[in-house]
């Protein structure tokens, strides 16, 4: 166990180390990526000041949309996962997968850590850029979440990195069946930009649309966080919901794993 241990934080240290001297535009990058929140607000500012003062949208005040916006970017910091799919997809194609057959590394459990190592590169750099949109939208954030609701927050962001890491990774284990995944990883990308909420809550949305969403897992990936920060889910309510997201990690962190034990029965790699 030890030694598994001991090249697993190898492995994780080597990433980190390697991602912080390449990704010096991390900070620049986060920053820009707020700018579209800057239009989004200048619109529903727009929207609250026809309705008037006091006005409220699906039980949505104008500084809970704007908190929601920005609290969609933390979480989808999190769950975002570029690049995952199409590099598992490659790697199946041109055969690199094969270091991972002839050597005691787990093509899963390295692509984690190798994940895992990226997103602390980035918020190591990109902290900043955050801290600084944050500071100047402080006077939306009226209402704080306590203790209990400040660590659901944190539970679910840490639930929304697993379930967008083997959610991806799934997407990628396709590549034994299809060398090719762009046109599904394309598909998949266009629902969860709208399906996951970082467009706008997705309790607006209409009867039956509003029911189908909550049965699929992209809400996990910004929407559910950003309710339970809102403090618009607790109880019992968070409770399960928590529990669910949980049930969805651990469905698709089976299905890699099943994905990629039974490509491995098609896989043929050729060549010295």
């Amino acid at each position: 166990m030890l030694p598994r241990i001991t090249a697993w934080w190898t492995i994780l240290r080597i990433s980190l180390q390697e991602r912080l001297v390449y990704r010096g535009d991390f900070a620049l990058g986060t920053l820009m990526r707020f700018l579209p929140i800057v239009t989004q607000i200048f619109l529903w500012f727009a929207i609250f000041a026809n309705l008037g003062t006091g006005a409220r949208i699906t039980n949505y005040t104008y500084e809970e949309l704007v908190v929601y916006l920005l609290l969609t970017m933390v979480a989808r910091a999190f769950s975002s996962m570029p690049g995952l799919a199409s590099t598992i997809a490659r790697q199946i194609r041109t055969g690199d997968i094969k270091k991972y057959l002839t050597q005691p590394v787990d093509l899963l459990g390295f692509m984690f850590l190798s994940r895992m190592a990226h997103k602390l590169a980035y918020y190591i750099v990109a902290i900043g850029p955050f801290a600084l949109v944050f500071f100047l939208c402080r006077g939306y954030f009226i209402h704080l979440p306590d203790a209990p609701q400040a660590a659901a927050f944190a539970a679910s962001l840490i639930l929304s990195f697993l379930l967008g890491f083997y959610l991806e990774a799934c997407i990628g284990m396709v590549g034994f069946w299809f060398l090719e995944v762009t046109s599904l990883l394309f598909v998949y990308m266009l629902f969860s930009f709208f399906l996951s909420g970082h467009m706008f809550p997705l309790d607006m949305l209409p009867q039956p649309f509003g029911t189908i969403v909550q049965f699929t897992p992209l809400q996990y990936l910004a929407f559910f966080p950003a309710q339970v920060f809102l403090g618009k889910v607790q109880g019992w309510d968070l409770a399960m919901g928590l529990l669910i997201e949980l049930e969805w990690v651990v469905l698709f962190m089976l299905l890699s794993r099943v994905l990629f034990l039974r490509g491995l029965k098609r896989y043929s790699g050729y060549g010295g």
